[in-house]
């Protein structure tokens, strides 16, 4: 089972071990030069615990052929003792007071725990030391594990067909139905059995083969139940993965703060945080990297929980980032599943430096854990009503479909209001939904209107140079500091060698004693001379850095000057407009008030004309009376002759055609009056006819004309044959008929002539 990292040893090989090297020459307590009391202590003990576990039963029965351990160890206990160095004797010793005494160190020597677990845990110690820091070494789940393997898993299925393709090029597992497989189903299916909702899920097999590597089955499950409880790993392999998405959304954070080029790269190629980074939290980066790399890992991870696989994760982006800017999406895939792994084959201490220069603020993280569940509540609340509208619309069709097989329908009263209150339902739901998408739709604009406010493309391009500038100072800077301490170290060379030639001379002569202190005068210039000059590049150094700042903060200046400015000049501008639009205001309001001056007062003159107008009609009616009096009163005393008449009747007419023109005046004024009434008149037609007839019928048809005659109805007055033919040219020219229009009244009677 060759593996380069730790071979599935368990406690027993452990004390094995221990108690071989106990008795081996080298180690041997009758040595006291190089073991002290509390290290033969130490291993007396360690051997009695081998003694305790050979007792056991199910330990016995692992070393007699058991399927958990048999052949599962490569190194020997006596080899492994043989072959150890001093630097790993120190270690065996440092680690075995470390687990004898491990509550205490555990409570009080925490950091310099967590310092040793980074530079890795010895493989021989590996099995006990994960099992005391999860506190997996005396769970009562222990007990039960005989009885779920006697259990039948509704998840066999599912894990016999990942088995083969679990570490498929490791000698434990890769042999069909060999012990490796066989002890990595037990562990899977009895989980599966004891946590039925998460119950299998692809990706922890490999974890659990990783515990099967250091320890027995029995034990390997136990931890592995601690690592699912304490450890975020159930929340991970759940079937809904929220755990999963969150470490996502924190991680993707993570890159945009730190690595905010690489982030949009990613962006702009559509390359997701999950195409890469999902199996390095489910594995713990045991399908990403080579084993010894993976196992230095997940000793931490034991320790420190999911933080280092963040820390790990970043630190891998960090050292890559220069490549992966040049990738497309296939590219960057392929460079993750080929180059990476390959970079880490010198060794994990590398990256495991590199993860602990990542920034990580454990406030933050707690930050975005609120966020991405707030976040994922509202999706959920969106898709369990999305679910049950779905639902609902299902079970309308599926009544829809009923009644449509069984025929017209026949509704009741109950049923149509049943439809008619499901129909507002309904309609109120579409409504929310509606608010809900414009709620949305306003976000949206919100948004947009943020990334509109954000720097344009110039003031990047700015700050970049700026950024460039100071970057190439430092660099400048930098390197005459290198070149300041190469000559100071150069100057202490000198001196050294100067003091070693001339150690030997102090007993010689006043002369070359007086040579040598004029040398050391002369070094001694020569160093507060490069003391000077160290001085000088500092002071220099400093004006450089003062010289940016101060550009810094003129940049700063001239930006916050040109947003004044612009701030300014659209001040000046809403004053402008404000003061023009007060202007609009007062003139609209002025020649509101000029026109409401000039409606009053053609209101008045309308009015007035009226009142004119009423007075001159009820004149003009008088005189129409007071004529149609007079002209009774002649004809009902028969003095009128021929002569008399034919005057008469010519005055007459001239009367009438004066008060014809004085009432198309009045009708002209009228037509510009709004709602003038209307007048009935009284009609004056001139019959004229062709037939003569005499005097006296014309005379005997008599006049009946009342002196209060009101105009409601129509008179006509008919004239003499011979005085119409007298002015016969005249009426032709006047025409037909004269209407006179007079107020109507209903108290009056018509006569007629």
């Amino acid at each position: 089972m060759a593996s380069q990292v730790a071979t599935p040893t368990s406690l027993q090989t452990t004390a094995t071990s221990s108690s071989t090297s106990l008795s081996s020459p080298g180690l041997s307590p009758s040595s006291p030069a190089l073991l002290s009391p509390d290290d033969v202590e130490l291993l007396a003990k360690l051997e009695e615990q081998n003694r305790l576990l050979e007792t056991d039963s199910k330990s016995l029965r692992s070393m007699n052929g058991s399927r958990r351990n048999s052949g599962s160890s490569l190194v020997s206990s006596s080899s492994a003792s043989s072959n150890l160095s001093h630097l790993e004797e120190d270690s065996w010793i440092l680690w075995g007071r470390i687990v004898n005494e491990w509550e205490e160190v555990r409570k009080k020597k925490e950091k310099q725990l967590k310092d040793l677990v980074r530079k890795g845990i010895p493989h021989h110690f590996r099995a006990i030391v994960w099992q005391l820091l999860c506190n997996a070494q005396n769970m009562p789940i222990k007990d039960q594990y005989s009885e779920l393997l006697k259990m039948t898993s509704p998840c066999e299925k599912l894990i016999r067909r990942d088995i083969a393709r679990t570490y498929p090029e490791h000698e434990f597992f890769k042999e069909k139905d060999s012990l490796g497989q066989e002890v990595l189903f037990n562990v899977m299916k009895a989980y599966s059995l004891v946590d039925r909702e998460v119950g299998y899920c692809q990706g922890s097999a490999f974890i659990v083969g990783l515990l099967l590597m250091q320890m027995p089955e029995e034990e390997a499950f136990c931890v592995f139940v601690k690592l699912m409880q304490d450890y975020r790993l159930r929340e991970l392999f759940k079937p809904s993965m929220a755990e999963l998405g969150l470490c996502m959304y924190q991680f993707e954070y993570m890159i945009q703060e730190q690595l905010p080029e690489l982030h949009i790269h990613f962006q702009a190629q559509s390359f997701h945080t999950s195409m890469y980074a999902s199996s390095w939290f489910l594995t713990i980066f045991l399908t990403s990297f080579p084993l010894p790399v993976a196992t230095r890992i997940f000793d931490i991870f034991m320790c420190e929980g999911l933080e280092i696989v963040f820390r790990v994760g970043l630190a891998i982006l960090q050292m890559n980032q220069a490549e992966l800017i040049q990738l497309d999406m296939e590219g960057m895939l392929q460079h993750f599943q080929k180059v990476i792994p390959h970079q880490l084959d010198s060794g994990p201490d590398k990256v495991i430096q590199a993860a602990y220069q990542v920034k990580y603020n454990a406030k933050k993280m707690k930050k975005l854990e609120k966020e991405y569940t707030t976040i994922k509540t509202k999706e959920m609340e969106e898709q369990v009503e999305i679910k049950r509208l779905r639902t609902e619309n299902r079970l309308l069709k599926q009544r829809i479909d009923t009644l449509e097989k069984k025929g017209p329908p026949r509704f009741s009263e109950e049923s149509v209001l049943q439809l008619e209150r499901e129909l507002v339902q309904a309609r109120l739901k579409e409504a929310e939904s509606q608010c809900a998408l414009k709620e949305m739709q306003d976000k949206i604009l919100d948004m947009e209107k943020r990334n509109t406010s954000l720097p344009d493309d110039t003031n990047v391009a700015r700050l970049q140079e700026e950024l460039i500038g100071v970057k190439l100072r430092e660099a400048e800077a930098l390197t005459g500091l290198k070149e300041l301490r190469q000559q100071v170290r150069d100057l202490e060379d000198h001196w050294q060698r100067h003091l070693a030639r001339t150690a030997s001379r102090w007993k010689d002569s006043s002369k070359k004693n007086t040579m040598s202190e004029l040398q050391d005068e002369l070094m001694s210039v020569r160093l507060r001379e490069a003391e000077a000059q160290a001085e000088l590049r500092e002071m220099r150094q400093r004006m450089l850095e003062l010289e940016t700042q101060n550009q810094i903060h003129n940049n700063q200046l001239r930006r916050a000057e040109q947003e004044s400015r612009s701030l300014q000049e659209r001040v000046q501008k809403l004053t402008t407009q404000n003061k023009d639009l007060n202007m609009q205001l007062q003139e609209i309001k002025r020649r509101q008030a000029e026109i409401e001056c000039k409606s009053k007062e053609e209101v008045m003159a309308v009015r007035l004309r009226e009142a004119d107008n009423i007075a001159a009609m009820a004149e003009l009616q008088q005189q129409i009376s007071e004529l149609e009096i007079q002209k009774e009163e002649g004809k009902v005393q028969g003095q009128l002759n021929h002569t008399d008449s034919s005057q008469y009747i010519r005055d007459l007419k001239d009367q009438i055609a004066e008060l014809q023109h004085e009432i198309r005046c009045l009708k002209g004024q009228r037509g510009r009056l709004a709602n003038q009434p209307t007048f009935d008149g009284i009609h004056i037609v001139n019959h004229y006819r062709a037939a003569d007839e005499s005097y006296q019928s014309s005379d005997d048809d008599g006049v009946k004309v009342s002196p209060l005659q009101v105009p409601q109805q129509r008179s006509r007055i008919k004239l003499h044959p011979k005085l119409e033919d007298t002015d016969s040219d005249e009426e032709e020219e006047d025409g037909e008929a004269l209407r006179i229009s007079v107020p109507q009244s209903s108290s009056h009677k018509t006569t007629s002539v």
